[in-house]
């Protein structure tokens, strides 16, 4: 069983620490943009412990004084990280943010069930369903290791670890709170001035969960952007689904024969994994309180790709065009957020076509504000 090393020792540095005696001061000469290995580190980088691999342009632990942006990118349910890395770095020329916005692509693995991907040494596998990684799901083992990967403990000498829930099973939201973490130490990146967490369909489910379950976004110290686009279904903090009544929405009744169409991942009832830690009312509170674009291609009309046409998913509209924009709708109009909708012309169910429009650069890359 692996205990308190799976965090804490990939985060004894936090954006008020003072920079470790062993840190590079000079940053790289130029991004990384290919997916190889070349482009690839670990996280946690420890031996002896369970890790997840991820794609960036530059190094997560050596200081870099020219960022001042970071993206970090969602795969979809092919867990094709280094697809999405492509994507993301010619988002990033096309917007001309190559040399000072640090590109992350997370890589969710998993040998579970129907999915099989061939894991590393110590590679975490991720759920493949259920509640699975893009739900804030469990990890289920690591290559090459006995039990699972462990739970989420502390700092040495009983600190609690920024993004940690002591004693709560190790899960994909707290592999994206490490890596948030890492970026917001401003002995690595004093200059940090924005991160942007995307994900594109499944991805898309993890950016908008993860915005409403999270318990770091306002401890980092800098601003967090959450773009969500074209995911198959989305969390409803309600019981309410959209309907043809004039307000809009209704009880989604029992009668319907969908008695499951709130619980998580699609409701609040019976949460499981990270979301589980997390109270009701505060679920509602952050999502109504954080930044979110609802990033939706006009042509995601068709049920391709991957898409949910179960129960719980069909109660939130005929497709994921109009699931986004409805549920948009809910927490705008009903909680009272200020969720942003940014329709993409010409575009359906294609994280390329998203990513690099003309729509989605601005909102992927943002002007950076003094910190």
């Amino acid at each position: 069983m692996i205990t308190a090393l799976l965090l804490a020792t990939s985060l004894l540095a936090w954006p008020r620490a003072a920079p470790p005696a062993n840190a590079e001061a000079a940053p790289a000469v130029s991004p990384c943009v290919t997916a190889t290995e070349a482009c690839t580190e670990w996280v946690p980088g420890e031996p002896g412990v369970p890790r997840t691999l991820v794609y960036r342009t530059y190094p997560l632990d050596v200081r870099h004084e020219g960022i001042t942006r970071a993206l970090v990118m969602v795969h979809g349910q092919g867990r094709d990280a280094d697809n999405y890395f492509r994507t993301s770095v010619a988002a990033a020329f096309l917007a001309g943010a190559l040399p000072d916005t640090l590109v992350v692509s997370l890589r969710f693995a998993s040998s579970d069930g129907r999915c099989q991907d061939r894991l590393a040494d110590r590679e975490v596998s991720w759920p493949c369903g259920g509640v699975s990684w893009r739900a804030g799901g469990a990890a289920v083992s690591a290559s090459g290791m006995s039990g699972p990967p462990g739970r989420v403990s502390s700092f040495p000498g009983g600190a609690p670890a920024l993004g940690t829930r002591p004693g709560s099973d190790y899960t994909s939201y707290d592999l994206a709170d490490l890596v948030l973490g890492k970026l917001a130490r401003r002995d690595i990146f004093p200059n940090l001035r924005a991160i942007v967490l995307a994900g594109h369909s499944a991805g898309g489910q993890f950016a908008s969960r993860y915005a409403m379950s999270n318990v770091v976004h306002e401890a980092l110290g800098v601003p967090v952007t959450y773009v969500v686009a074209n995911p198959s279904s989305y969390g409803y903090p309600g019981p309410e689904r959209p309907s043809t009544s004039a307000e809009g929405f209704g009880s989604y009744a029992d009668g319907r024969n969908c008695t499951a169409y709130n619980r998580w991942p699609y409701g609040l009832e019976e949460r499981a994994g990270y979301a589980a830690s997390v109270s009701d009312d505060q679920l509602k509170r952050q999502l109504v309180s954080r930044p979110v674009v609802y990033l939706l291609g006009e042509l995601d009309t068709t049920p391709l790709a991957g898409f949910d046409g179960s129960c719980p998913a069909m109660a939130q509209g005929p497709n994921r065009l109009e699931r986004g924009k409805a549920f948009a709708r809910y927490v705008n109009e009903r909680l009272g957020a200020r969720h942003i909708v940014a329709p993409v012309p010409l575009c359906g169910h294609s994280a390329r076509c998203m990513f690099t429009s003309e729509i989605a650069l601005p909102i992927l890359f943002p002007t950076a504000s003094p910190r």
